[in-house]
């Protein structure tokens, strides 16, 4: 069964970093391009960052230049280095496969830019 546990959320000043990590099981993270999306109140999801099979990643113009995602292949496990975070970066945080379609969704974890 498939399952994705993201982490690593929490509260930072505006500013500052988090990495977020997502716990893969049940599939090989590898072999699909799989993503980082947010979704904040009274808004629809978006998908923030995405790496592809070979490794390239694109990212949403709102955090380019500030969020990396990467991949431990080792550890089945997807990554979201974030810094220079804004308030406008407050979301719940999923990670969820891009290509042919998203598995079911996990909890998220939450992210909260605030001074």
């Amino acid at each position: 069964q498939v399952q994705l546990v993201e982490s690593g959320g929490g509260l930072v000043q505006p500013g500052g970093s988090l990495r977020l990590s997502c716990a893969a099981s049940g599939f090989t993270l590898a072999y699909y391009a799989i993503g980082w999306f947010r979704q904040a109140p009274g808004k629809e999801r978006e998908l923030v960052a995405r790496i592809f099979i070979g490794g390239s990643t694109v990212y949403a113009d709102s955090v380019k230049g500030r969020f990396t995602i990467s991949r431990d292949n080792a550890k089945n496990a997807l990554y979201l280095q974030m810094n220079s975070l804004k308030p406008e970066d407050t979301a719940v945080y999923y990670c969820n496969a891009v290509y042919p379609t998203p598995f079911g969704w996990g909890q998220g974890t939450q992210v909260t830019v605030s001074s």
